[in-house]
């Protein structure tokens, strides 16, 4: 069927927009809830009125909520739940669950039927959607952990780091190899001791010519 949206209505459309729909969709929520109208001849000749309002009452809506979806944005809301050892809770966290925890947290009146997410069924984190207008619709994080264990907290998983640490020890461990290289310095001053001695066996022979010639002359005389 075809409807005529007179008011907005989330991940449909704006006021004013013609949409085909489910004829259930259409006839038992958006015509009871006077979100919209068949789209006829007559309703369509009221298209641009309709849009003009709807845009009066948006900005107007969005003026006034602005700081509340800031207040909403980013908050975090934790539930403990029963649960099975594969995660699987025993029962399931709710639209309205969400919303009594939201509106218990900012102090607004937040319904079921603003909450954009599914059931949960299992441990974990998740995100929801708040609808406060077409244009404001903040984030919230939903945290459901076992019932009777506290939360972890993610940092304390960054602490292996410092394991690299004996690495550098290794590294240090290495330089007594360098110092062998000078202990070979002995080893030189060895061969320059023993060659001193071989220099002197040249003087010893001269000295023992020079007295030969002295006692030839002393015969000759």
């Amino acid at each position: 069927m075809k409807v005529m949206l007179i008011k907005d209505v989330y991940k449909l459309g704006r006021a004013g927009d013609v949409k085909k729909v489910a004829d259930g969709y259409g006839r038992n929520f958006l015509l009871p809830q006077g979100l919209a109208v068949l789209a006829t001849p007559g309703a369509l000749k009221q298209v641009e009125r309709i849009r003009a309002q709807a845009e009066i009452r948006r900005t107007e809506q969005n003026q006034e909520l602005k700081g509340l979806a800031g207040e909403i944005e980013g908050v975090v809301l934790t539930f403990a739940a029963k649960a099975g050892e594969t995660g699987k809770l025993y029962g399931s966290i709710t639209t309205q669950n969400v919303a009594d925890a939201l509106q218990e947290k900012v102090r607004y009146e937040v319904k079921r039927h603003q909450i954009d997410m599914q059931p949960i069924r299992n441990l974990g984190e998740f995100t929801a959607n708040v609808r406060l207008t077409m244009d404001l619709v903040p984030e919230i994080k939903v945290i459901v952990h076992r019932e009777g264990e506290a939360l972890e907290e993610g940092p304390q998983a960054e602490k292996p780091a410092p394991e690299e640490a004996p690495v550098a020890e290794a590294a240090v461990e290495e330089v007594p190899a360098e110092e062998e290289t000078v202990e070979e310095v002995p080893a030189e001053e060895e061969t320059v001791a023993e060659e001193t001695p071989v220099m002197e066996e040249p003087q010893a022979s001269e000295s023992e010519e020079a007295a030969a010639d002295e006692a030839s002359k002393a015969v000759e005389e």
